[in-house]
C-alpha cells in the first residue's frame, strides 16, 4: 500500500493516489487531471477508481476528465444524487483494491452528502491504518459547516457527530489525509501540516476538545471567515459533471485592435494577471487587476462574474496559459483568450490605458498625517483588520467592494491598503470600474507600514508607544 499526495497551492488542496502494486484509486482529483496519469504511469500501476468524498464547493473536480482517460469508475456519496455514471456509496459499503479494503463512512456537516473512506492494509493486519477524510476533519481543524444558507446549525450538529461518534472511534495510529490544508476557506484555521493522526487530532485540534453539542454548534457557526462566491456554484458543477477539458475551445493571441473590440462589450471583461506594481502603471481601462502570483485562483472564482467571457491582459502566454488553468479550476471556462504582445503591443497601437499610482509606505504615512489626509481604506477581512489596523481607516473587505462602494465618495482621495498590495489593488480596480478616479494603491501593505517602523511590533508595544504619543493606530 502506498499514498502519494499532490498538493495545489493557493485553494490549499490535497489530492492522492492510493496503490497497491498494480492497481490504484484516485482520491478528490483536481481538475487538470493528467498529473495522475503521469503518476499512476511513474508508480507502475493502473488507474481503476477514482473517489469523491463530497461535492467540492471550492473548486471544480476532474472525476470526468480522469474517467474518460482512464477508464476508472468513479465512486461518489450516494446522497449527493451526482448526474454523471458513477458508483453511489452510502455508509457501511466497502470495496478492495487488492490487499486493501475501503469502508465507506457517512460523514455530513461540511456538506450535506460528505462520506469519508477508511483504509485498512489487509496483507498486514485488520485495523484501519488510513483515513481519506475530505473536509470533515483537517490538520487542526474541521470543516465549515456554513456553507449552505439556513443550514448551518443543522450541519455543525451533523459535523459532530461524525466526529465524536465516527472519526474518533478509529485508532489513534490510524493516519489522517484530508482535501485542504492551510490556506483554504474550507475551515477557519488549519494548520501547514499535510497529514496527521487520529490520536494527534484528538489530542491537540480545537473543535475536538469541546465535547458539549450545543457549545460546539456555537463555535462553529460563530465568527467564520466569508466563502468565496463561487462555493455556492461549484458543488452544483460537480454534481452534473463538469465540462470535459477537451471540449473548451483553446485559447488564442488576440491582436490589440480586436482585443480593444471585444473589451468594449457589455457580455465580456478584462482580466490582468500581472503584478499589481504593472498594473498601476498602465493598463486596459475598467480592467479587474488580480495578480497571478498572489491567491489568484480564489479571487477570480470570488470576484468575477460567472457569466461573463474573459479576456487575458499577462506578461506572457505562459502566465496567460496558466491563469487559464487556474480559472478552469474555479469554474471559469468562458476564456476568450489573451492580449497579443502585451501591454507594450497595446500602447504602441495608440490605445488608451488607465492607471492607479502606487504609494510607498513612507509617502503613504506623510499623506496620512496632512491636513486633509486621505480616506485610508483598509480591505483586508475582519479578522486582519481587528487584529491591527492604521487609525481611523475604514474597513470594507475586497469582494464586498462590488456593492459597499456606494458608500464612498468617488470624488476623493482615497489609498487602499491589505497586506502587501494585492488584494488593495483588486479593490483599486474595482472601484475605478464605478467611475473612481482619486484613487491609489499603498504598495507594500501593512507588511511594510509594520516594517517601517509605523506600527506597533506587539500589543504591549503598542500599548506603551500610544500612551506616549498619545495617538494610537489598532
Amino acid at each position: 500500500m502506498l499514498v502519494q499526495q499532490f498538493f495545489v497551492k493557493g485553494i490549499a488542496h490535497s489530492s492522492y493516489i492510493l496503490a497497491g502494486k498494480e492497481n490504484c484509486a484516485v482520491i478528490d482529483p483536481r481538475r487538470d487531471a493528467d498529473i495522475y496519469i503521469e503518476a499512476a504511469k511513474a508508480l507502475g500501476v493502473k488507474i481503476t477508481h477514482i473517489l469523491e468524498t463530497h461535492l467540492h464547493a471550492d473548486f471544480i473536480s476532474g472525476h470526468i476528465d480522469l474517467a474518460e482517460a482512464t477508464g476508472a469508475k468513479i465512486y461518489a456519496p450516494k446522497s449527493g444524487n451526482c448526474e454523471f455514471e458513477h458508483v453511489g456509496l452510502s455508509e457501511g459499503d466497502s470495496f478492495e483494491i487488492e490487499d486493501m479494503n475501503i469502508r465507506v463512512l457517512e460523514t455530513p456537516g461540511h456538506t450535506p452528502e460528505h462520506i469519508s473512506y477508511v483504509v485498512s492494509d489487509t496483507s498486514r493486519g485488520p485495523d484501519p491504518v488510513a483515513l481519506f477524510c475530505g473536509d470533515t476533519l483537517f490538520v487542526g481543524d474541521v470543516g465549515r459547516p456554513d456553507l449552505f444558507p439556513g443550514k448551518a446549525e443543522e450541519l455543525a450538529s451533523r459535523l459532530y457527530d461524525s466526529l465524536y461518534s465516527k472519526l474518533l472511534s478509529l485508532p489513534d495510529s490510524c493516519e489522517v489525509y484530508p482535501a485542504h490544508g492551510a490556506g483554504s476557506l474550507c475551515g477557519r484555521s488549519m494548520g501547514a501540516k499535510r497529514s496527521t493522526t487520529i490520536g494527534y487530532e484528538r489530542k491537540y485540534n480545537y473543535a475536538l476538545q469541546i465535547p458539549d453539542r450545543e457549545k460546539f454548534v456555537e463555535t462553529l457557526t460563530t465568527d467564520m471567515p466569508p466563502a468565496p462566491d463561487h462555493f455556492s456554484r461549484c458543488s452544483n458543477v460537480n454534481r452534473e459533471g463538469p465540462a470535459k477539458l477537451g471540449t473548451l475551445p483553446p485559447i488564442r493571441g488576440i491582436p490589440p485592435a480586436e482585443f480593444f473590440g471585444l473589451a468594449g462589450r457589455n457580455d465580456t471583461l478584462v482580466l490582468d494577471t500581472r503584478c499589481f506594481e504593472g498594473f498601476g502603471g498602465e493598463h486596459v481601462p475598467g480592467s479587474y487587476s488580480i495578480d497571478l502570483g498572489g491567491n489568484f485562483g480564489t479571487f477570480a472564482g470570488w470576484l468575477l462574474p460567472p457569466e461573463q467571457k474573459v479576456l487575458l491582459v499577462s506578461d506572457s502566454e505562459t502566465n496567460a496559459r496558466e491563469a487559464v488553468v487556474w480559472l478552469h479550476r474555479v469554474g471559469l471556462d468562458n476564456v476568450l483568450g489573451y492580449l497579443e504582445g502585451g501591454t507594450f503591443a497595446w500602447v504602441t497601437s495608440g490605445l488608451p490605458t488607465a492607471h492607479v499610482p502606487q504609494l510607498s509606505i513612507p509617502e503613504f504615512h506623510a499623506r496620512s498625517r496632512e491636513a486633509e489626509p486621505l480616506l485610508i481604506l483598509d480591505v483586508r477581512a475582519p479578522s486582519e483588520y481587528e487584529s491591527f489596523h492604521i487609525e481611523y481607516a475604514l474597513n470594507i473587505p475586497v469582494p464586498e467592494l462590488r456593492t459597499r462602494y456606494s458608500e464612498l465618495d468617488p470624488k476623493g482621495d482615497i489609498v487602499l491598503i491589505c497586506n502587501t498590495g494585492h488584494r488593495s489593488s483588486m479593490g483599486c480596480s474595482i472601484l475605478k470600474q464605478h467611475g473612481f478616479t482619486r484613487v491609489y494603491n499603498s504598495a507594500g501593505g501593512m507588511t511594510g507600514y509594520n516594517v517601517a517602523g509605523y506600527g506597533p511590533e506587539c500589543p504591549m508595544c503598542s500599548l506603551s508607544w500610544a500612551g506616549k504619543s498619545g495617538r494610537k493606530e489598532t
